[in-house]
């Protein structure tokens, strides 16, 4: 009796539906693997994400692996389809949408999804109450060195409050209204960063945070984006919430190194860094990338 051709199997079952053709969790149409426990096609970023996870998800290659009739039998069952029916049945609609280039984003989509299916029936994030407080890792305004600091976000209140010490007034209070918020790790050198930004005294302030799990900078950083959804459909009842969610958090449209010279014909060129907000038309430049306020500002 001849050995059937999994192989060939797979392939089949990824032509028969379109669903199959791309990466269930990042969308890439460069299918490489399977996780068959769980029945779903995978790129290879995104299956050593769910390798990580141990026997929650159980990662094979479509083509270099051996596979068990069982197993195909189980992919031909599930797929990404209704995968997505159990795994995504209520993304909050403040979940930021994946992009490539944010590595710690889609490592914590994919963990929410299956390790600790967040969005399933029964789940319930802790970022989408309005209410979120804990401990992250603040960098400081006139030094490189980072120190724990105690956060509140409170949604009803409009506000994120940061304090040096729990027992005193807040060090500053922020309205989420007002603010922006970035996933910086190439910037910050750190995986697990985030930079938020909010007008002080007429000018930009940056702060620049880190926590050593991803998913508790990844809680706060959902947990902005909720608040400020929240807010934005009581001002704007007739929004549809795709127009919303479109203002809630923007990255920086480019930055880095350019060499940049002063007023005077004597100045010399001197190496500053810049951001561009295209949303604001706002270019600003620092003498470093973790700068606290932009020395300079072009509209």
């Amino acid at each position: 009796m001849m050995t059937p051709d999994y192989e060939k199997l797979l392939q089949e079952i990824i032509l028969k539906d379109k669903n199959n053709k791309n990466c269930i969790d990042c969308n890439s149409e460069a299918i490489e693997f399977g996780s068959y426990n769980i029945g779903i096609f995978l790129c290879a970023h995104c299956a050593s994400v769910h390798r990580s996870m141990g026997s929650i998800s159980k990662v094979k290659h479509l083509s270099l692996d051996k596979w068990k009739e069982s197993e195909v039998e189980r992919m031909k069952e599930i797929g990404n389809e209704k995968a997505k029916l159990k795994y995504e049945y209520r993304v909050p609609p403040c979940y930021r949408p994946l992009t490539n280039q944010i590595l710690i984003l889609i490592e914590q989509w994919i963990r929410a999804k299956y390790e600790r299916q967040e969005f399933t029936q029964t789940g319930r994030p802790n970022y989408i109450s309005g209410h979120l407080e804990g401990f992250l890792m603040k960098r400081g305004k006139e030094d490189a060195r980072y120190q724990p600091r105690k956060f509140i976000l409170s949604e009803a209140t409009d506000t994120l409050r940061y304090f040096v010490k729990e027992s005193k007034e807040p060090k500053a209070i922020i309205r989420i209204s007002e603010l922006n918020a970035v996933l910086a790790p190439k910037k910050m050198e750190h995986e697990n960063s985030m930079q938020l930004t909010f007008m002080k005294d007429g000018s930009s302030r940056h702060i620049y945070l880190y926590h050593e799990e991803g998913e508790v900078i990844i809680n706060w950083y959902m947990a902005i984006r909720c608040a400020k959804l929240h807010r934005l459909q009581v001002a704007y009842p007739m929004q549809t919430e795709c127009n919303l969610t479109d203002c809630l958090t923007n990255d920086f449209a480019k930055e880095g190194w350019i060499l940049k010279t002063g007023p005077r014909p004597s100045d010399g060129y001197k190496m500053r860094w810049f951001s561009l907000d295209a949303v604001q038309r706002k270019l600003m430049y620092m003498v470093e990338p973790l700068g606290a306020f932009p020395k300079g500002k072009y509209f």
